[in-house]
């Protein structure tokens, strides 16, 4: 898995990529604070070399948690900022600093 940051000089934005190798997987999206924990808002693309990949714009300044729903269950990324614990999830989410 990777994160990519790409700051804008024009706008306060940090355009973020998220690819997750996933061969096998059907579906793959990224859900977290960004996007209310919707499942079906930020669906990635799979390529053709099984990677599945998506750009979000993030506000810079911020912090974000967030995780990967890989064929409906829920990964964290390894390259992940930080974790924090949530305890509606009883898990350790992804954090995101921008």
């Amino acid at each position: 898995m990777a994160i990519k940051k790409q700051y804008l000089k024009s706008k306060p934005v940090c355009k973020v990529t998220f690819s997750v190798p996933a061969e096998e997987a059907k579906s793959v999206a990224v859900v977290g604070s960004f996007n209310e924990w919707n499942t079906e808002a930020t669906e990635l693309k799979k390529l053709k070399n099984g990677t599945f990949k998506g750009t979000v714009d993030l506000e810079k300044d911020n912090s974000y948690e967030f995780r990967y729903v890989v064929d409906g269950t829920y990964t964290n990324d390894e390259q992940a900022d930080a974790y924090a614990w949530n305890d509606f999830a009883a898990a350790e989410n992804g954090v995101l600093n921008v």
